[in-house]
C-alpha cells in the first residue's frame, strides 16, 4: 500500500498544484472592436463602476458560479475581494439602489457558450477552454 501511495502520490501533488495555478482568461464575443483591457478596466466592469467597453459598447459582465475556482481566482486577483467580500460589495449596493451584480452563468463552457453568443457579454474561464468562439482581453496568472 505505501509503495502504491508513493507512486501516485506525485501526480496527484502535480494535479493540485495545477488547478490552483491554472490561469484565467478574461474573454468577450470575437467581433468586438476591444484586443485588450488592463486589470482595473475589467475590475471596473465586474464592480458595476463601468457599464461599457472602451470605445462604448455596452458591457454585460457575467460570472461563474460561486465557489468555482476560476471565480474565486478572478475576485481575489482582479476584484481584490474574497467571496465574501465580493457579495457583501454587492449587497450593499442592491440595498441602496445602486447597482445589479453580475449574473451567474454557470461554468467554463456554459460562461464561454454564452460570451460567443452574444457580443456585449464579458466573462472568465480557464484559459484553457478558450477556442476561436470567443476573444482573450485580459489574462490571470
Amino acid at each position: 500500500m505505501k509503495t502504491l501511495f508513493s507512486m501516485f502520490a506525485p501526480l496527484v501533488l502535480a494535479l493540485v498544484v495545477n488547478a490552483a495555478t491554472a490561469e484565467v482568461a478574461v474573454i468577450v464575443h470575437p467581433s468586438l472592436s476591444v484586443d485588450s483591457l488592463t486589470e482595473d478596466d475589467v475590475a471596473r466592469l465586474f464592480l458595476g463602476k463601468a457599464k461599457s467597453f472602451p470605445g462604448g459598447a455596452q458591457a454585460v459582465p457575467i460570472n461563474q458560479n460561486e465557489g468555482s475556482t476560476a471565480r474565486d481566482k478572478f475576485n481575489e486577483t482582479v476584484c481584490k475581494k474574497n467571496a465574501s467580500q465580493y457579495k457583501a460589495y454587492w449587497s450593499q449596493l442592491v440595498f441602496t439602489g445602486k447597482g445589479t451584480p453580475p449574473k451567474d452563468g454557470g461554468n467554463d463552457a456554459e460562461v464561454k457558450a454564452l460570451i460567443a453568443s452574444n457580443p456585449n457579454m464579458i466573462g472568465y474561464v480557464d484559459s484553457g477552454t478558450v477556442d476561436a468562439s470567443v476573444k482573450v482581453v485580459y489574462k490571470i496568472p
